[in-house]
């Protein structure tokens, strides 16, 4: 249980609702933010505007996936609010008090340090990694299916990236009969491929390898479909970038050339969101109780 502990829920999307479900079920005392348009109450947790939180009060934050944007503001679709998240409220905050997001970037990275306040990044996890991987897959499949006009099964999937999401993607595109092709550069990776009946190449052989693909699934986080790729693929290509913004791809000499390429990011949330908040809703719960033990027993 977490009783006596006070959580700020700063804004979010569809998943943060079972996040708020499963917290109020564990009897913590929700602060919610950027909730002003959500229907339906939990009992437990009121909808506060951010200049109404008293910051000295809080144990944890807890922000959506993405976290902030390099200015600061936190993404809040359930409200037309603008939320901010700044120095000066991390540092009203006590000291054991720690901020949850998906991810992070250069300016979570900046305010932390200057805060001096724990961040925990939840998709650095393997566990929620690799179960987030599965409604990814889901995904996957339904914006091929949507912007192809022939089957999977006997097409040419050249899959980038064998790490938690490349694998259950090429596992599955695999599985559905197609001739999948794994691109990767590490070595155990390419036995990992080999050892999984997949074909193995490594990224420094691509543009010769994406000569004749029909989809190409990205899932490395760095310009890897550079115009010179996709120069050589086929016109037919699809392209579809799981990786997180603004992904892995020349998006635009794809839109020259007549390529189909998207930036799929965040797919969990979209074609699963109660699946996909609860998986971050249980690990929070955990890493929340586990936090409130420590500061009890010290």
């Amino acid at each position: 249980m977490l009783t006596g502990m006070h959580v700020a829920i700063i804004g979010g999307d569809a998943r943060q609702l079972e996040v708020i479900r499963k917290l109020t079920e564990l009897d913590a005392k929700l602060s919610l933010i950027g909730f002003d348009q959500l229907d339906h109450g939990f009992t437990g947790a009121a909808k506060v505007q951010i200049d109404e939180v008293d910051f000295s009060e809080l144990d944890a934050i807890i922000l959506p996936v993405p976290g902030t944007n390099l200015e600061g503001q936190v993404d809040t679709v359930f409200s037309n609010e603008k939320v901010f998240l700044t120095e000066e409220m991390l540092l009203k905050t006590p000291k054991h008090c720690t901020i949850y997001s998906g991810i992070s970037n250069s300016y979570l990275e900046k305010l932390m340090k200057a805060a001096n306040r724990k961040h925990v990044q939840l998709f650095e996890r393997d566990d929620v990694a690799i179960y987030n991987s599965i409604p990814t897959v889901e995904g996957t499949l339904m914006i091929v299916i949507q912007h192809t006009d022939f089957t999977i099964h006997g097409s040419r999937v050249a899959v980038l990236g064998l790490g938690r999401v490349g694998m259950s993607v090429a596992r599955a595109f695999a599985a559905l009969g197609a001739n999948v092709k794994v691109g990767a550069r590490r070595s155990e990776h390419i036995a990992r491929i080999t050892e999984m009946g997949l074909y193995p190449f490594h990224l420094n052989d691509l543009e010769k390898e994406a000569a004749d693909i029909d989809i190409c699934i990205n899932t490395i986080p760095h310009m890897v479909v550079t115009a010179s790729v996709i120069s050589k693929m086929p016109a037919h290509t699809l392209i579809v970038d799981l990786a997180s913004k603004p992904g892995g791809t020349d998006f635009r000499y794809a839109e020259k050339r007549g390529v189909k390429a998207l930036l799929a990011p965040g797919l969990p949330g979209i074609v699963a969101p109660k699946t996909a908040g609860q998986i971050v809703a249980n690990v929070l719960a955990q890493l929340l109780s586990a936090d409130l033990k420590k500061r009890k027993e010290t």
